[in-house]
């Protein structure tokens, strides 16, 4: 089935259970048909595919709600929420401390719901025989701070060999690296879980090389890492499940001693897979408070239909069940009434 098509059949199945929830017993109801005025999001182009069908669905019954849903990257989203733009800011990591700071010094307040699971999947073109597990020792050597000017994989043997690889030699050919640019979560997440140590322990700051080819947009990465026989980036886990005909995902180990392990639902959810993290939302208290089909649409958003449902039509891993529980507690003690 087509997409577009599955997204149809998830919204009416939706609406035809009629299985909106009640808004913490003040009558409120997410698809009650009768909210109007406008609901902006921003951030994550990793969480964004989640909140627009959410947005669909919650849209079906309330079409005087104008809803706005973008995704320019977690790092500009918080920039647009903690300046009081916007009423909800994806993001595919947790809030920095300059960002609380930021928040802070404008009086906005806010209420944190995580809401998926996702890992990150290293790429390559299929074309790409010769590598099929790297470790994050490779992962620095190739494509982190002490990498800039590596045209050629086998550029990086001599750092990879240092820094225990496993992927070493690597191959005699041009490395073209398209990843996630610095206003991305995506990129954030990536350097932190696999970069961070290594590079702590080095002397250097946990960034990517800044020669290559960077971008907010999911898509264009797809594109790229399809584009060169011998490419090598890393997107959001769901993207990449998206293309399998056209990317490859490379198994990951997270240290010279550990195993190869093939991103799936399955080993992102268990924590096997080493390249993992949280999705959030972030809702602006006030802008909740004065605003009931912002409450509303977060109702929807916190009911199996969101955090169930849509996060498993849109490719990413469910939260364990108490996490799940924790989500709707956390909003249902914090929500305006």
């Amino acid at each position: 089935m087509a997409k577009g098509k599955r997204r149809a059949a998830l919204v009416a199945l939706v609406l035809s259970l009629a299985l909106v929830a009640a808004a913490c017993g003040n009558g409120e109801t997410a698809g009650d048909g009768g909210q109007s005025g406008s609901i902006f999001v921003s951030g994550s182009s990793t969480v964004e595919p989640v909140t627009a069908l959410v947005a669909e669905v919650f849209a079906e019954e309330n079409p005087d709600v104008a809803m706005n849903v973008e995704g320019p990257g977690t790092g500009d989203g918080f920039e647009l929420f903690c300046n009081g733009e916007t009423d909800i800011s994806d993001a595919s990591r947790p809030i920095a401390e300059d960002e609380v700071a930021n928040c802070e010094a404008n009086g906005i307040e806010y209420i944190e719901l995580e809401v998926a699971i996702d890992g990150m999947a290293v790429m390559s073109s299929p074309a790409n025989e010769s590598v099929t597990c790297l470790n994050f020792g490779d992962l620095y050597a190739l494509m982190g701070p002490e990498s800039q000017g590596f045209d050629n994989w086998s550029d990086a043997n001599a750092l990879g060999e240092e820094l225990g690889g496993i992927g070493t030699p690597y191959p005699d050919a041009e490395l073209a690296m398209v990843a996630p640019g610095e206003e991305s979560g995506t990129y954030d997440s990536f350097l932190e879980i696999a970069f961070d140590d290594l590079a702590e322990e080095r002397g250097q700051e946990a960034v990517a090389r800044p020669d290559y080819q960077a971008s907010a947009n999911d898509n264009v990465i797809i594109e790229g890492i399809s584009g060169s026989d011998t490419s090598l980036g890393w997107v959001g886990f769901a993207f990449y499940i998206q293309n399998t005909d056209v990317v490859k995902a490379i198994d990951v180990a997270d240290g010279t001693g550990s195993e190869c392990v093939t991103p799936s639902e399955e080993t992102i959810a268990s924590g096997e897979y080493p390249l993992a993290r949280s999705l959030y939302i972030y809702v602006n208290k006030a802008k909740a408070e004065e605003n009931a089909a912002l409450r509303s649409f977060v109702d929807l958003y916190v009911t199996d239909i969101g955090l169930v449902d849509i996060v498993s039509q849109v490719g990413y891993v469910t939260l364990p069940e108490d996490r799940l529980a924790a989500t709707s507690s956390t909003w249902e003690s914090e929500r305006p009434a």
